[in-house]
């Protein structure tokens, strides 16, 4: 495509976009007129579901003045649980001078570990309602179903009742997909870990995006024979060389993987055991016995039971989500946040940050918008994976390889010197575009603490971070974090990024 060609393509898509604009806000002012029109509404604003997001706007709003309600049908509860991996820890422990005795003799106590989990779960749920309650949130246990554009009803105490408001917020997560095979139902999904009377034992992970891992991580490190069933890539979505040193970090752990392979069958056998058979890319069969089979292929909106249609609201094409312009659906008056935004990203904290904008522009005249892009994320496998901004494979596609520098580097932790652990999988990654700035596009970060180490790196690169500002940056010594400015070899160079074997 020529230049002009480019240009002209990029001043058309944003007139389109500024036009699509100019339809919602006419769309808004139209609203206003009806609304005003009819019968004065019970709530400022009305919440269906209970998703985070949902909740973080109900208590913002409430907050500005707004009388607000939650409809909410399923009890809220905790999204993001950080697994533990004590079996490495009492590994790690005896290079320090701890004494225990031999690890065939130590047992976890799986009942002990669920109901602290389920503990938890209840004092968060708990904590929630109060705050709700002492904001004024009135909160309704029961599903919220459109009736019309403008009015919701929900079943209470056996009777259909109706309530209007001048905003809604769609808020209603989702929940884990199950694939279309016999004996599906045999199996559990990520939500229904901790609620399994007994331990899981050997288990069957069917699905390796980030959910998927991360259950593997911790069931292994309880000591559980894991394997993860991958039907095409190891976290598809990620950077796939950061992918790939986790997956090998976890192989290296006892985890198996099958790659490439899809299962076609679960049936019960020898009374406890749940026999899975499954086919591979060259259709070739196998089949193995497993205690627990866990699914994590994906999970779906809830936004099928709402009525929808009885709004005007529209869906994309396979109907279990809600494309919006800044969390405005196509009906003016209401919005969506959360899991089921379409092409959104289905995190918790992301959810949570656009409802609190969201009732501070609804509310309080804010302006300011919800920014999708740089949101860094990590996955806790037990050797965790950081990252912001655009992957390697990204960056190349939308600029050119020839645009693009790769800086890299392996390190060790000072952690890993006294147990001579090996520091093979402990890689980082910055991707910059060429030329004098060198502006950073992405950041990723394989090792201990990546949350933590990433976490800031997010905000600097919103501040438009270049390389130059990461090799002027004084490290704090011995972080690992430190080695982000320690960066001078890139990929074009072609020289080994392994380090001496030094902590220096």
């Amino acid at each position: 495509m020529a230049f002009s060609d480019k240009v002209l393509d990029l001043f058309q898509n944003f007139y389109k976009a500024k036009l699509l604009q100019l339809t919602h806000f006419l769309k808004d002012i139209r609203h206003s007129f009806r609304f005003y029109a009819s019968a004065r509404p019970e709530f400022d604003l009305i919440v269906i579901g209970g998703g985070s997001g949902g909740l973080a706007a109900a208590k913002e709003a409430a907050e500005l003045g707004a009388k607000v309600a939650v409809f909410d049908f399923i009890v809220p509860s905790a999204r993001s649980l950080k697994w533990g991996l004590e079996g490495e820890a009492v590994q790690d422990a005896r290079s320090y001078g701890f004494q225990f005795p031999k690890m065939e003799s130590l047992k976890h106590n799986w009942k002990g570990l669920r109901e602290t989990v389920q503990n938890h779960i209840k004092s968060i749920n708990w904590v929630t309602k109060i705050e709700l309650r002492d904001k004024r949130v009135e909160y309704i246990n029961s599903m919220g179903v459109f009736h019309d554009p403008y009015t919701i009803e929900a079943k209470i105490k056996n009777e259909w009742k109706t309530f209007k408001a001048k905003y809604f917020l769609i808020s209603v997560g989702g929940r884990p997909k199950y694939p279309d095979i016999p004996g599906a139902e045999l199996g559990i999904s990520s939500d229904e870990v901790f609620g399994l009377e007994n331990a899981p034992g050997k288990t069957l992970i069917i699905g390796a995006g980030y959910v998927g891992v991360e259950c593997a991580g911790f069931l292994k490190g309880l000591g559980y024979d894991i394997t993860v069933m991958v039907r095409s890539v190891v976290l598809r979505a990620f950077d796939q060389q950061m992918a790939k040193l986790v997956t090998e970090s976890m192989v290296a752990k006892g985890v198996r993987f099958l790659h490439k392979c899809v299962p076609t069958s679960i049936e019960r056998s020898n009374g406890k055991m749940l026999l899975v058979k499954w086919i591979d890319e060259t259709r070739e069969e196998g089949c193995d016995e497993f205690q627990t089979v866990l699914f994590a292929i994906g999970r779906e909106a809830c936004i099928r039971a709402l009525r929808l249609d009885k709004a005007g609201v529209s869906v994309v094409a396979d109907g279990d989500k809600i494309e919006t312009i800044n969390e405005q659906t196509n009906v003016p008056h209401i919005y969506a946040v959360g899991d089921v935004l379409y092409k959104k990203p289905d995190l918790t904290q992301v959810a949570i940050h656009a409802g609190k904008l969201l009732a501070r522009r609804l509310f309080a005249k804010s302006t300011v918008l919800m920014d999708y892009d740089n949101i860094a994320t990590t996955i806790f496998t037990p050797l965790e994976y950081g990252s912001v901004g655009l992957c390697e494979e990204t960056a190349i596609e939308r600029y050119g390889e020839d645009n693009i520098e790769i800086y890299h580097a392996y390190y060790k932790p000072t952690e890993f010197f006294i147990p001579q652990k090996t520091n093979a999988h402990c890689y980082l990654k910055v991707v910059a575009k060429r030329g004098n700035q060198q502006k950073v596009l992405g950041m990723h970060f394989v090792g201990p603490q990546a949350g933590e180490v990433i976490q800031g790196f997010s905000a600097a690169i919103k501040c438009n971070l270049t390389v130059d500002n990461l090799r002027n940056t004084v490290g704090i010594h011995p972080a690992i974090a430190e080695e982000f400015s320690r960066i001078n070899l890139t990929k074009r160079l072609a020289k080994d990024p392994f380090p001496v074997a030094s902590n220096s």
